[in-house]
């Protein structure tokens, strides 16, 4: 096997990785946004007079209705966003994963002399005759 070759497949098996570390990332903060958003909807239930305890740290703090609220919905809105981060992430590395493959399987069918952007016509098996 060429050495381009050899390259290449370590570059699909860091992208293998990178995808599989960015799909637990994402599951975990969908886990933290799902809690948040009921969190949030509970507190809809709530009369704003309760006593409110947020936690800070390893212990729990009095805190009113407003401010729990309010902490509440930010926290929602910051795991949407990286929630879309990781999902814009995730198309990067499928986009390379996939251009990377197709580079990978030129090279092993012969397509060794045109480069990454090598894909005029032709291709295995051309050269007419």
């Amino acid at each position: 096997m060429p050495p381009e070759a050899q390259e290449k497949i370590e570059e699909l098996q860091d992208l293998q990785e990178q995808a599989q570390q960015l799909a637990e990332q994402k599951q975990s903060t969908q886990s933290s946004l799902t809690e948040a958003q009921a969190a949030l909807d509970a507190m809809e239930d709530i009369d704003e007079d309760a006593t409110m305890y947020r936690e800070v740290g390893e212990i729990l703090v009095e805190t009113d209705y407003d401010t729990a609220y309010d902490d509440l919905d930010e926290k929602v809105d910051t795991l949407e966003m990286r929630a879309e981060r990781f999902d814009s992430q995730e198309e990067k590395v499928q986009q390379q994963f996939e251009e990377l493959q197709e580079e990978l399987q030129q090279m092993l069918q012969g397509g060794a002399g045109g480069g990454p952007a090598g894909m005029g016509p032709g291709g295995p098996g051309a050269g007419g005759a």
